[in-house]
């Protein structure tokens, strides 16, 4: 190869698909069965092509929708949609101007419904259209997927009673509101529903997400491609590893919204006759 370039791009185009063991790993473990993968011995081109929708919305985290796009726009023959209920540019919680392609009532059918969290969620936790939206395409789908506070729009439109689930630590003892089985883990996998725990779990939740689709070959070409090898300089990612100084600066940061969310998911809670 001319460059380390061209050999991604030879990499990328192999896409090779083969069997699923983190699939056996997860079972022994004691989760539910995940879903087939793609037959082992067949290339991307010969699996039918894959329709991805992901959703964005005004004051979401960017990266919980542009971390899994860097993983899921390489999935051999699928297509992204990027949706919203308008067209118009939305910004993030930090100021991203980021733009759907197509309404959520253009969207295609999907094999795959993405649904990413932050701050903006809490709105939508009880956006009737959206959550009519989230409950009609995950009906149908082979795969829905959130993204941090993404479950929490899972749970209230209806989709996560009895369900092993995870999403952003601050926000994890809110899952028992919605009837979900709280899991603490970066990623779950639960029959046809993946969640990841928060923000910068939405790539390790779409990697898992590619390799259910395509297998371990390609999951793991893609993972090279983005060169995905995180070494963090501190160890102050989780709740249990940040120093107490921290993990208290960064709870009272959020304090507010946390409060926020659990009247309103208490109130999603009776409405969906779960016990508080």
């Amino acid at each position: 190869m001319s460059s380390r370039r061209d050999f991604l791009q030879h990499t990328l185009a192999a896409g090779g698909v083969l069997g699923l063991p983190g699939a056996r790993e997860m079972s022994a473990e004691g989760m539910p069965p995940l879903p087939e993968p793609a037959a082992a011995g067949e290339g991307p081109d010969a699996a039918a092509r894959l329709s991805i929708g992901i959703i964005i919305f005004p004051r979401m985290d960017q990266i919980d929708f542009t971390g899994p796009f860097e993983v899921l726009s390489r999935v051999p023959n699928s297509t992204i949609h990027v949706l919203w209920k308008e067209k118009a540019p939305i910004r993030d919680i930090k100021g991203l101007i980021l733009t759907p392609e197509a309404t959520l009532a253009e969207a295609p059918p999907l094999d795959v419904l993405v649904v990413p969290g932050g701050p903006g969620q809490q709105e939508l936790m009880e956006d009737e259209a959206v959550l009519s939206f989230v409950r009609d395409r995950a009906a149908r789908a082979r795969l829905v997927f959130s993204v941090c506070t993404g479950a929490l729009i899972c749970g209230a439109a209806g989709l996560l009673k009895g369900v092993r689930t995870t999403t952003h630590w601050a926000s994890f003892d809110l899952l028992k509101y919605f009837g979900a089985i709280p899991v603490d883990r970066r990623v779950v996998i639960d029959g046809k529903h993946v969640s990841a725990a928060g923000v910068t779990a939405g790539i390790d939740g779409a990697l898992r997400v590619a390799a259910l689709l395509r297998g371990d070959r390609a999951a793991q070409e893609i993972q090279l491609g983005i060169e995905y090898a995180p070494e963090p300089p501190f160890q102050s990612g989780t709740p249990s590893t940040a120093p107490p100084e921290v993990l208290e600066a960064v709870r009272a940061a959020t304090r507010g919204l946390t409060e926020r969310r659990i009247v309103t998911a208490r109130r999603i809670a009776a409405r969906l006759g779960v016990a508080d």
